[in-house]
């Protein structure tokens, strides 16, 4: 079993891996298959749901022998370079900005983009985190980024776009980025929960994708600390509510019941159990509200389960 992150071991290789971001790799796809390559990029969007990971996706695909193309080939030296745990490119340089975005980094990073390649068709910077570039910074760049040398391309990626400044930004293809479906997440974890050969109750699931809140690194992070407390019976209900501090769903049940009921008494020692139990009252309360929201959904809509309106496994 490989020591490296979950979400480090399944980074997607080429754009059909990424999930749920299709109106962004469906156009990038059609570009490079257009040969229509613009020189900068700004990829935005909320954290974990593909930004970098698309940025050196892009990167593999104009410099693959086969490319500029939409589907690297994987066997050549800067595909193997560029690949999951590869070793990594000089031509293709990464550089995070929240440590290096000062004006004296920009007229670095401006002086060595000037260079040609060493080995490869283009140079790429993937500039993460671009929103942390000071304006002196950005400013210092904008001459490069504004009329590159044929070999340069720029990849920008950053959760807050608007503080990336419109002189650099209308000279950028902008891509935004989205949280991924509740639904297209599930089935994402459920499959890599299989290939990791370990058992998970279906009702897991839906737990780690709230708990991740759409983003897929967040989601493979919570389901990867899962996995490895898991016992001979794999990943089991009991065990990731507890983890995870989300209230189980008997006691959202007895909850419910004792409202149906009209019976105070019952829910008072609910309530008592969730406070017995070390239970924190506001996530009690909270998972209480989803529940009863699903409920009046159910209510309304009979078939909600099947038309994906409510996550939950279809036993509960």
């Amino acid at each position: 079993m490989s020591s490296l992150a979950l979400y480090r071991r399944y980074r997607p290789e080429s754009f059909a891996e990424v999930i749920g971001q299709e109106h962004v790799t469906d156009p990038l796809q059609q570009a490079l298959r257009n040969n229509r390559v613009n020189h900068a990029y700004l990829f935005s969007g909320p954290r974990g749901c593909g930004k970098t990971t698309s940025a050196r996706i892009l990167a593999r695909c104009l410099n693959c022998e086969q490319g500029p193309t939409p589907t690297p080939c994987g066997e050549c030296q800067s595909c193997q370079d560029l690949a999951r745990n590869g070793p990594g490119s000089i031509d293709v340089i990464e550089i995070d900005a929240a440590s290096h975005g000062g004006v004296d980094d920009a007229r670095e990073l401006r002086e060595k983009a000037f260079f040609g390649p060493a080995g490869s068709r283009y140079k790429i910077y993937i500039i993460d985190e671009a929103h942390m570039v000071t304006s002196a910074g950005f400013n210092a760049l904008l001459k490069v980024v504004e009329e590159p040398p044929e070999h340069l391309k720029f990849i920008f990626a950053t959760t807050e776009p608007e503080k990336v400044i419109g002189t650099i930004r209308s000279r950028t293809h902008h891509y935004p980025f989205r949280l991924v479906p509740p639904g297209t997440l599930r089935e994402y974890l459920a499959e890599v929960c299989g290939k990791e050969k370990i058992p998970v109750d279906e009702a897991v699931l839906p737990l780690v994708v709230r708990a991740g809140a759409g983003s897929v690194r967040d989601s493979m992070s919570v389901m990867d600390q899962l996995l490895a407390g898991a016992t001979d019976e794999g990943v089991t209900y009991a065990m990731a509510t507890s983890l995870l501090g989300y209230t189980d769903g008997s006691l959202l049940d007895a909850v419910v019941e004792s409202f149906a009921a009209g019976d105070g008494a019952a829910a008072f020692d609910v309530v008592d159990h969730v406070i017995e139990g070390g239970n924190d009252p506001r996530r009690f309360v909270a998972d209480l509200l989803e529940r009863l929201r699903d409920l009046v959904i159910l209510a309304a809509v009979p078939d909600a389960v099947e038309k994906g309106l409510i996550d939950a496994p279809a036993d509960v």
